[in-house]
Formats: structure tokens, sequence, C-alpha cells
């Protein structure tokens, strides 16, 4: 565990009261130039941004002219409220306002980050390995194999490389199993997180490390790792002085994913054949039947006392997501919590989408933790997204989490999982707005 780099106690204190005297500047702004017509003005803006995202809704969910209309709509709805606001003379204050809320956040983030710790798993101190192989795919992120001299850097230190190519991408799994017989003691991956998926899967039912290697496009699993993604040669130190610790494996139907597996919309259509040649057109042509249950299978998902029926999006992930940080959505926290994170989302109407603007308190938007869940449907097969790779499994599928199963070895010097964005603690700030003697005594 170490500090993230963060303002002194002075900087700390003034970002503080910067952030009160904006909010309260803001506030006062509003209430002091337009009065009760303030009230309004958040009532109007708050119901163009519901209007607005209805109509996103019905775009997505109507084909034809109901689509243009609610396209149209949807662009409207802002524009009259800027107009209202212009007529009333008033356009300058809302302006004003919103620019002083976002100083506020900001400044009041600032504060409190201060605070936050950048968790990095100590992990324990391991000998570098003997035979260490590690598969690497040149056309991951965009050739950075190349790029960084992934491939020689490696051999310089003595580990065996595999480049996949076309021809043997499809046989990860069996190139990871012929190099434990040929003496492996580490396997490692540079590429996507889908091969990691399966590299991973090996060494965990041979217990033998495992190293990432972050040369894919999102590198999640290195990002909850607490990896360097910027350069990914650095994730290589972990040969020379590496440490090391157990992780959390999740399985869906009996494959193992280290970051997630999407059930419906998602799944349906990127599954298209049609997707990778036009991904908008198909994305368009698709979605009205999926989100109104025309196309597709009916979802039904049970996870403990809870159950969702008629879904139209379902991620089961290994360990929970950060739902209510906005700015880390897509991060975990931990890797070893022993469960899975579902988030299930359902809009059978406009108005249901609307509410999603409350966030996880919307009303269509289900989160859950547990060791296992099932995800059932109305046919004998339903397509799954399982870290980017598409799959067709038979129903139901069962989804369970695998309690430490994978032994992952990582640099012992690494920036750790970034924080999340603290929440917005207003008395939080007031006390560290204090001098120092009395904040002190308050904390």
């Amino acid at each position: 565990m170490r500090r993230v780099a963060a303002p002194g106690r002075a900087a700390q204190r003034w970002s503080a009261r910067l952030a009160i005297v904006a909010g309260v500047g803001a506030t006062v702004l509003l209430l002091s130039v337009a009065g009760l017509r303030s009230l309004v003005l958040v009532a109007l803006g708050t119901a163009g941004l519901a209007v607005s995202v209805a109509a996103g809704w019905w775009a997505l969910s109507r084909r034809g002219v109901a689509r243009g209309v609610a396209l149209v709509l949807a662009l409207l709805a802002p524009v009259a409220v800027l107009v209202s606001y212009v007529a009333a003379r008033l356009l300058w204050l809302v302006l004003v306002s919103l620019a002083l809320w976002v100083l506020a956040a900001a400044a009041g983030w600032a504060a409190l980050r201060a605070d936050a710790v950048a968790r990095a798993s100590p992990g324990r101190p391991v000998r570098p390995p003997e035979r260490a192989c590690l598969l690497m795919n040149p056309r991951s992120g965009g050739g950075k194999v190349g790029r960084f001299g992934l491939r020689e850097k490696a051999e310089a230190l003595g580990a065996e490389v595999l480049l996949l190519d076309a021809a043997h991408h499809g046989d990860v799994a069996a190139l990871a199993r012929d190099a434990l017989a040929r003496g492996a003691d580490l396997l490692g991956v540079a590429g996507g997180d889908g091969t990691q998926a399966l590299v991973a899967a090996v060494a965990a039912e041979h217990d033998v490390p495992f190293m990432v290697i972050p040369a894919g496009t999102r590198n999640h699993f290195a990002l909850d790792l607490g990896l360097d993604r910027d350069d990914p040669s650095l994730s290589l130190q972990a040969l020379t002085d590496g440490v090391e610790f157990r992780v959390d494996l999740g399985r869906v139907g009996g494959r193992a994913f280290v970051n997630n597996a999407s059930f419906g919309a998602y799944a349906e259509v990127v599954q298209s054949p049609a997707y990778r040649d036009d991904k908008v057109g198909t994305l368009l042509r698709l979605l009205p039947d999926v989100l109104t249950h025309q196309h597709g299978p009916r979802l039904a998902v049970s996870a403990g006392d809870v159950g969702v029926d008629g879904p139209q999006a379902v991620l089961v992930s290994n360990n929970p997501y950060r739902v209510g940080d906005r700015a880390g959505l897509g991060r975990r926290d931990r890797l070893d919590g022993g469960v899975l994170g579902m988030l299930s989302v359902t809009v059978d109407s406009a108005v249901q989408a609307a509410g999603l603007l409350r966030g996880r308190h919307a009303q269509g938007l289900v989160s859950v933790t547990a060791e296992a869940l099932v995800v059932d449907a109305d046919r004998p097969e339903v397509r799954v997204g399982v870290d980017g790779e598409s799959l067709t499994l038979p129903t139901p599928v069962r989804c369970v989490s695998q309690p430490a199963a994978l032994r992952v070895r990582v640099p012992r010097h690494r920036p750790g999982v970034p924080p999340a964005r603290p929440r917005l603690d207003w008395r939080r700030l007031g006390t560290l707005a204090l001098p120092a003697g009395r904040g002190s005594a308050a904390g």
C-alpha cells in the first residue's frame, strides 16, 4: 500500500476552501439574481435532460420515421431549454453557476483525493522463473509487441517467446499446455484479455504462476492488477524482480474469464455476421428488436434471493465493478473477493430510460454480488461475450467464482490500482477547510 502523490496539507486545505466558496457562490448567485425562478431553471434543465434521454431510447428502439422524429426530439430538447434561458435573459446566470459547480466539484475531489490510497497488493517476493514461456500476439493493441520490442526484451531476460499467428491463435490453450509439458514454470501473455483468459485457465489448472503484459487495446485485467499500461515492457520486470499473489477466476458455463461475461443486447449484436463490416448499421438494424424482446432470447437471472426477469443486458464480472464511481466505471478495487458482480439493465419504456439518470438508484438497474448465479433463457442456447470473445452456450448458464484460483506474478514496483473518485463529502470538506489546528481537533 502506498499513498497517491498528493498536495501538502496547506494545498489540500485551500482546495477544500475553494470547493466550499465555489459551491456557496453558485447557490447564492442563483438565488440572489433569479430568486424563486432559480428552482424553475433547475427543473427546466432536468426535464430537458430527461426528455432527451427518453427520446434517445425511442431512437434506439424504433425504426423509420419514428426513429427520425425521436432523434430530432433528442436534439431539440436541450436546444429548447437553452432558448428559454436566453428568452428569460438568464443564460449567463446558468452558465456561470454551472462553471462554479464544476469548479467546486473539481476542487472538492482534489482535496479529498489527498486521503486516497492506491492499492497495490504487496504479494510475496519470489525467485525468478527458470523456464518462463510468454505467448505474444503481434497484432494486439495495434502492434504493441513490435513497437515496444517485447519479444527481444523478454528473450534477453531468458524467456521463451511464442508469437501467435492467424493459424495458431485459436489454439492458445494447446500452446500453453505444450509449453508446460516441455518444462515451463511460468506462463505469460502479451495480448488481449480474451487470450489472457485462455492461458490463465491453463495456468490455474496446473497451479503455475501467470504473468500479464498489457499489450492489448483496453487491458482491463492489467489495470485491475495495478500494472503500467502505458509501457507494457515494464511488466517484464516480473521476470527478475517479481512478487506473487492469488486472484479469483470467473467461470461461465465452464469457460474461464478474467474480466466479465456479457449476455443480452451486446452479445446479440456483436455476434451478427454483419457486425465486423458495418458496426453502426448492424447496431441500428438489430437494436430495436433486441430492446423490445422481438429478437434474441428473453433472459432471466437468479443470484441468491435476487431474481431479474427480462433484462436487456446482463454483465457478470469477476469481482464487482465500481458502479457508483462514473470516473472509475470498468475498474475493480480487488480481484480476490471470492464473488461475482452482476449488473443488469431493464428498460421497457422511455420513462424507464429516463429513470436511469438516477444512477445506481434507478429502478431498471440491479447490482448484486454473489458466489454463483444462473442466467436462463427461453431458448436452448444463448450468446455470450466472454472477455471480448463471442461464444454460444447451452442454457441455463451457471456462472461461478473460483476464489484464489490463479497465481499472478507482477513486478514489485508498479503504479497500483487507481483509487475511486471520492464522494463529495461537504462535511469533510468543511473540516479540511479549517485552519490546521482546528481541523486536527475536529478530525
